[in-house]
């Protein structure tokens, strides 16, 4: 099934690795995408965010040098949605690139209320890291 998707990005006048490193850590979650959940929790290496929708797990891949954050997000109801997202160097800055994918049966008005969201995440991920050495 072909779904759309939506490239949101950011451009962070920070570098790649610094950008990567801090948003990679879910443990920094609730600070720059508050709307996922408040609370993240490891349990036997496993990552959880309770959010407004119930408690969900976290995964993302492994740490890598090319930028690569995506993630698996897995629903109370097991369903599991994947995630592209990238940090791309540029210069001293880079560009973070998060890949949003229209669910099934999602209307027009959600998933523009969703690429807000994200929008705001980013760009508050943007603000942080940029008030930040």
């Amino acid at each position: 099934m072909v779904s759309d998707s939506r490239h949101i990005s950011e451009r962070i006048d920070r570098n790649a690795a610094d950008v990567y490193q801090y948003a990679s850590d879910p443990r920094n979650l609730p600070e720059w995408a508050p709307g996922l959940g408040g609370s993240v929790e490891n349990v036997d290496g496993r990552w959880f965010v309770d959010t407004p929708s119930g408690r969900v797990g976290l995964a993302f891949a492994e740490r890598n040098e090319y930028g690569v954050l995506d993630h698996d997000v897995t629903l109370p109801s097991g369903e599991v949605i994947y995630n592209p997202m990238r940090v791309i160097a540029d210069g001293d800055g880079c560009e973070v690139v998060f890949s949003l994918r229209r669910l099934p049966d999602m209307s027009d008005e959600d998933f523009s209320r969703d690429a807000g969201l994200v929008q705001a995440d980013l760009t508050r991920l943007k603000h942080i890291l940029e008030a930040t050495d």
